[in-house]
């Protein structure tokens, strides 16, 4: 095991140069004695790695007196799910979410599905982990039982969200863990589906399983054309994140649908809003979120990218939803925890388009206000230097640093915020015409490095 596998949110590498069983080992004891846990869930996704990393990983629980409670292969948000509903004292679910098939990894949580990242107790575990590093675990000194979460799971979505309408559907499950976590759902609706890639395969035969790339909504996007379907969907690897299709095959931006979801919310009164309840939004995304939320006489709240931070941003403000531009949507559960899911998000969806009445495209129509660039990724070779830079260039705008720089004027906005992995500078800007975003974009990317290469 590898110091750099212990990332800003969860464990993540390579399996098994980088994560292995013994490394899977040392980290559940670890985790058992960060907690002070008496049981602890824990799930995998469909990688063929998980299975021995689930073992190493319970059984170093299991010899520091923690129970361990298998809930099997599950997607993310029914770990989170299960945390709460078994009252322990948090949970592991091993997943590399849409990372390729040769990853694995573990992303750790504390009671009511609070996650545990470098910030919040990864960095203590990782310390120690790294100390056991290579130790063998001693004798068992607590049991394993074996949980199912899912039908208690499809009740409380079902509860939460009860517009059936009789839609026509195409679900890309590419091949992760979305297909297996809504079955019980789809059984449920009346609904036309047709599922695309739903077979579980961690060496993700057709493509990634992350609808964050374009290119691998692509099949999905030719299939809602082809079949005149209302809706396309697509999930990431381990189904805690989902991009939409309208029913002229676009892919639609996840702010956009972050404005939608607010509406629906508010006009409807869904997870316990009332007048005033916050909505969470992501710093990246569009003007638009923040205006609508605030035309409905309700408060939008910036978060800092990364689901550690949304989910605490939410936890102090209680907000009863949040919306981040990589397609994690996060809900204020009434069971009592904050989790990003997909299957939530879909079921939200069918909400909006019940109770809109109308085509997707045409809901999100008033909300395509503004021209956005997408993330530009710069190398830069000092990035506390160029951001100081970019700073002083635009120092006429209302500025702050939440998360890298953000810079308002009137009528146009950009933020720049740093990789926590790599020397990369990431740009985002909007503004109302593609001329006017053209124009400051190109100008701060000059600002950035000479001769520096941009990708997006």
């Amino acid at each position: 095991m590898k110091r750099e596998v212990f990332k800003a949110y969860d464990v993540r590498g390579l399996y098994p140069e980088e994560l292995d069983p013994a490394g899977a080992l040392a980290i559940g004891r670890s985790l058992a004695r960060f907690l002070r846990a008496s049981s602890l869930v824990v799930g995998r996704d469909m990688r063929a790695s998980g299975v021995p990393l689930r073992d190493a990983l319970a059984a170093g629980l299991r010899s520091e007196g923690v129970e361990v409670i298998d809930i099997g292969r599950v997607s993310t948000p029914m770990t989170y799910f299960a945390v709460q509903r078994l009252g322990t004292s948090g949970g592991a679910m091993i997943t590399a979410s849409h990372n390729p098939g040769a990853y694995n990894g573990i992303k750790l949580c504390g009671q009511a599905a609070v996650p545990i990242g470098l910030d919040s107790g990864l960095a203590a575990i990782r310390d120690v982990a790294l100390g056991l590093a290579g130790q063998p675990a001693g004798k068992p000194r607590a049991g394993e039982r074996v949980e199912d979460p899912r039908p208690a799971y499809y009740a409380a979505l079902l509860e939460l969200f009860p517009a059936r309408p009789r839609l026509r559907v195409v679900i890309d499950a590419g091949n992760g863990m979305g297909g297996e976590a809504i079955e019980g759902l789809l059984s449920a609706l009346p609904l036309e589906v047709t599922r695309m890639y739903f077979e579980p395969d961690g060496s993700f035969p057709n493509h990634e399983a992350d609808p964050l790339n374009p290119e691998n909504v692509r099949d999905l996007q030719r299939e809602v054309r082809a079949r005149s379907a209302d809706l396309g969907v697509a999930f990431d690897g381990d189904a805690d994140r989902v991009f939409f299709v309208d029913e002229q095959g676009e892919r639609v931006p996840a702010d956009l649908m972050t404005a939608l979801f607010a509406t629906t919310i508010l006009e409807h009164g869904l997870l316990g809003a009332r007048p005033g309840s916050p909505i969470l939004y992501d710093l990246r995304s569009s003007r638009v979120v923040a205006e609508t939320v605030t035309a409905l006489g309700s408060k939008p709240v910036r978060g800092r990218v990364g689901h550690a931070y949304m989910k605490q941003r939410m936890r102090e403000t209680r907000a009863c939803f949040g919306g981040e531009l990589s397609g994690h949507y996060y809900f204020n559960f009434p069971a009592g925890y904050i989790a990003d899911d997909g299957a939530a998000a879909f079921m939200l969806a069918l909400q909006a388009l019940e109770l809109g009445a109308k085509p997707l495209s045409a809901l999100l129509r008033p909300f395509r206000r503004y021209v956005q660039s997408g993330e530009l990724n710069s190398r830069v070779a000092d990035v506390s230097a160029t951001l100081a830079r970019v700073r002083s260039a635009y120092a006429a705008g209302q500025a702050d640093e939440l998360d890298g720089l953000s810079v308002s004027f009137p009528d146009w906005w950009f933020n720049l915020r740093p990789s926590n992995t790599e020397p990369l500078l990431r740009l985002n800007v909007e503004a109302p015409s593609e001329r006017e975003m053209c124009a400051h974009r190109d100008r701060i990317l000059a600002l950035l490095a000479p001769g520096s290469a941009h990708q997006p």
